[in-house]
C-alpha cells in the first residue's frame, strides 16, 4: 500500500513584498490611499488642461460663445477647425515643414551622435582624450548668441531650413550618454568580430547598434522631440513667413498677432471660432509627441541610467 504524503499548505508569494528590500516597511493602507490620492491629483492636473484644450477644438462656435470661453463639458463634436487647418493654407505649410524637418534633422543628429559617440568609446582611437575634453568643454562655455547668429550669417544660412537644423544638430549630453552605453558593450565581442575581418563600420552596423536599440531609441526620441518643438532658431534666422514651421505659427495664434492665411474670412463669417483654431493648432503640435511617447517608454531605463552610470 502506497502512503500519499501531502505537502503542506503554503501562502501564496506576494511578489511585492518579496521585492522589497528587508530595511523597508510593508505600506500601511493609509499610505497606500495617500499615494494613490496624490497620484490621481496630479494624473488629473496634467490631463484636465489637455481635456479642455482638445473639447475646445471640437466644439462649434455657439458652444464656445455660451461658454464664454474654454469648453469643459462638450455639447456636440465638431471637426470643422480640424478640416480647415488642413485644406491648405499656412497651418499645412507649417505643419510641413516641421515634419520635414524633424525627419531630416533627426537622422542627421543621430548619425552624427552614434558615429561620435562610437569613436569616443573606444579608448585608442585618435585624439579620443582631446576631442572628450573638447566637447564636455562646451557643455559649461558658450560663445553667446551673437557670435552664433554672426556664423550663422557668414555661411549663409538665414532664411534657409538648414538654419533649422545645424545650429542645434548635436547635444554633447545625448553623445555622452551613447558612448556610455557603447563602453558597456563586451570588448571580447568586438575584438572577435575584428578577427573575424570586420571593420569599425561593420561592428558598428551589425553589432553595436542592435545591442543599443534602448538608447538609440531615447535619443532619437529626444532629438524628435527637440525639433519638432523648436522655435527659436525660426524667429532668429528666417524672415520669410512661408518657412516657418508650426511651432512658430502656434506662437502667432496664441499671441493674436494674426490669423492663419485663408481663415479669416471663415472667422468673420462665423462658421469658425478663433479660440478653436488655436486650440486645434495646439492638439496637431502636442499630437505627435504624445503618439510616439508610449512606445518609447519602456526603454527610458536601461537606455538613459544604463548609458549615464557607465560614463
Amino acid at each position: 500500500m502506497t502512503t500519499v504524503i501531502e505537502e503542506p499548505a503554503t501562502k501564496p508569494i506576494r511578489w511585492a513584498a518579496a521585492e522589497r528590500p528587508a530595511w523597508e516597511e510593508e505600506p500601511s493602507r493609509a499610505g497606500l490611499a495617500g499615494k494613490g490620492l496624490v497620484l490621481s491629483f496630479a494624473c488629473l492636473a496634467v490631463l484636465f488642461p489637455l481635456w479642455i484644450v482638445v473639447v475646445t477644438s471640437l466644439s462649434s462656435r455657439k458652444t464656445i460663445d455660451e461658454a464664454g470661453g474654454l469648453v469643459i463639458v462638450p455639447q456636440g463634436i465638431t471637426f470643422i477647425a480640424y478640416k480647415e487647418l488642413l485644406s491648405g493654407g499656412q497651418v499645412t505649410r507649417a505643419t510641413t515643414v516641421s515634419v520635414l524637418v524633424t525627419l531630416v534633422g533627426t537622422l542627421f543628429s543621430m548619425a552624427v551622435s552614434v558615429l561620435c559617440a562610437y569613436g569616443l568609446s573606444r579608448s585608442g582611437s585618435l585624439a579620443h582624450r582631446g576631442i572628450l575634453m573638447t566637447l564636455l568643454a562646451t557643455m559649461f562655455f558658450s560663445a553667446g548668441l551673437i557670435p552664433t547668429y554672426l556664423l550663422v550669417q557668414s555661411v549663409g544660412l538665414t532664411d534657409s531650413y538648414l538654419a533649422l537644423i545645424l545650429p542645434s544638430a548635436v547635444s554633447v549630453f545625448n553623445i555622452l550618454v551613447l558612448r556610455g552605453f557603447f563602453m558597456g558593450i563586451s570588448q571580447e565581442l568586438i575584438d572577435s568580430a575584428r578577427i573575424d575581418g570586420a571593420g569599425d563600420f561593420r561592428i558598428l552596423w551589425t553589432i553595436v547598434m542592435p545591442l543599443s536599440r534602448a538608447v538609440l531609441a531615447v535619443i532619437t526620441l529626444f532629438y524628435a522631440v527637440g525639433y519638432w518643438s523648436a522655435w527659436f532658431n525660426a524667429s532668429l534666422y528666417l524672415n520669410d513667413q512661408d518657412k516657418m514651421p508650426l511651432q512658430n505659427v502656434m506662437i502667432q495664434l496664441v499671441q493674436r498677432q494674426q490669423q492663419p492665411v485663408g481663415l479669416g474670412q471663415a472667422i468673420r463669417t462665423g462658421q469658425l471660432s478663433g479660440l478653436a483654431i488655436q486650440m486645434a493648432v495646439m492638439v496637431m503640435a502636442l499630437l505627435p509627441v504624445a503618439v510616439l511617447s508610449p512606445f518609447v517608454q519602456r526603454h527610458f531605463k536601461k537606455g538613459m541610467l544604463t548609458g549615464a552610470v557607465k560614463g
